[in-house]
Order: structure tokens, then sequence, then C-alpha cells
């Protein structure tokens, strides 16, 4: 019963070792010469001015949420392009409707203002 337990333990065994390895080699062979600069804390280089609790405008996270929705709503258009021959009139028509409710709802998007960048 347990040896068929054994190719379980033996691929955890090798997805450790190849996650834990390397860390463990560049810290153990690795140059160890800490100093003042390379233990500093920064962001792009320079030190933070604000603090990291700053509040962000929405606008970032609206930009970001209708990426997102726009982009996966994009993709659902390559695998309807290769079954297109097979899903004949009916496929089509689905895609219509389906981009007609993605077009509608990029005119709401732009109408709002919500593209506009101030």
């Amino acid at each position: 019963m347990l040896e068929n337990y054994l190719p379980v333990l033996v691929f955890i065994a090798l997805g450790i070792g190849f996650g834990v390895g390397p860390i463990l080699i560049g810290y153990l062979l690795g140059p160890q010469k800490p100093d003042v600069e390379k233990n500093s804390p920064y962001e792009c280089g320079f030190e933070a001015f604000e603090d990291a609790r700053m509040k962000f405008d929405v606008r970032f996270y609206l930009v970001a949420i209708l990426f997102i929705i726009f982009d996966l709503e994009i993709a659902f258009l390559f695998p309807w392009a290769v079954v297109l021959d097979e899903i004949g009139l009916f496929g089509l028509l689905a895609m219509g409707v389906f981009l007609s409710l993605l077009v509608v709802g990029f005119i709401y998007e732009w109408k709002k203002g919500a593209l506009e960048w101030e």
C-alpha cells in the first residue's frame, strides 16, 4: 500500500530540493559583504519620503479593473476564431451579441470619463 505513495514522495522531495537548493547554494557560496547601503531600505533607488500607507487615487484601481475586464473579454475571441467553422451561424450570432455588449460597456465607460486621465 505504501509503495503507491513512493513516486509522490519522490516528486515532493525533488520539488523541495529544486526550490531550496539554489537558495542554499547562493547563500553558502555567495559573497557576504554587507554594508550600510546594501542594508538600507529603498524603493526605486532613493529614500522613501512619504508614509507607505498613503492614499492612492482611485483612478489607478479603475484603470486596472477596466484593463482586466476588457483584456479577459477579448481573450474569448481567440478560441472562438479557431472553432468558427465548426460552430457555424449560431456561434457567429452569439459572438455578435457578446461583442455588442462589450462595445456598449466600452462606450458607457468612455462617456462616464473613466478612460480620461487628468
